[in-house]
């Protein structure tokens, strides 16, 4: 079920769900960020990945090379078009055993051919979350640290699962910064 602003509210205060949290959307003259009806919108860190083609990468989720990013840290990001750049979320996440919460972009960005990749936070997966942002325009595109850039919505099982993300040990659990693609290793 669909867990509303009360639930999200008690969950923070209670189990530090999302640190730092905020009460409230906050809206006025940035992007929104904080607790909304049934969802929390997430805010851009000042980290950044950004693509670029300069030394002829190829794109292989199985072995990405850390040069066809540069590292860039700033109050925005200009992400190229038709391109895409790397983010972390400003928010630490600690989601409970019986919870899925699943991150959206949001309209604001949409409107703007700017996209968010739609990402589920598993049970019991800690972390800062590492965002993706597409940039679907053949312009330049701003996004800016410290504001909304995405949202996420918490659904609640009635059953604890049996096996969660930190018991399986995946690969993402208690990531810090932007981190790219991983493979778990062979046994």
């Amino acid at each position: 079920m669909l867990k509303s602003d009360r639930w999200i509210r008690k969950m923070c205060l209670e189990h530090k769900m999302i640190d730092p949290f905020v009460d409230r959307q906050d809206g006025e003259g940035k992007i929104s960020y904080g607790l909304s009806s049934y969802g929390y919108d997430i805010r851009l860190a000042d980290e950044y990945k950004i693509f670029t083609n300069v030394y002829g990468a190829v794109v292989d989720p199985m072995n990405l090379d850390p040069k066809a990013f540069v590292d860039y840290k700033g109050p925005y990001c200009v992400v190229p078009p038709n391109s895409f750049a790397l983010a972390r979320s400003v928010e630490k996440f600690n989601i409970p055993r019986n919870v899925l919460a699943i991150c959206l972009g949001k309209s604001t960005f949409a409107r703007c051919g700017i996209i968010v990749n739609v990402t589920p936070l598993e049970p019991t997966w800690t972390g800062y979350l590492t965002i993706e942002i597409s940039n679907t325009t053949p312009l330049p595109a701003k996004v800016y640290s410290g504001e909304g850039i995405a949202q996420l919505l918490f659904l609640e099982s009635d059953e604890i699962c049996e096996i969660s993300y930190a018991d399986r040990k995946g690969k993402y659990q208690s990531q810090v910064g932007v981190v790219l693609p991983r493979i778990l290793a062979q046994r």
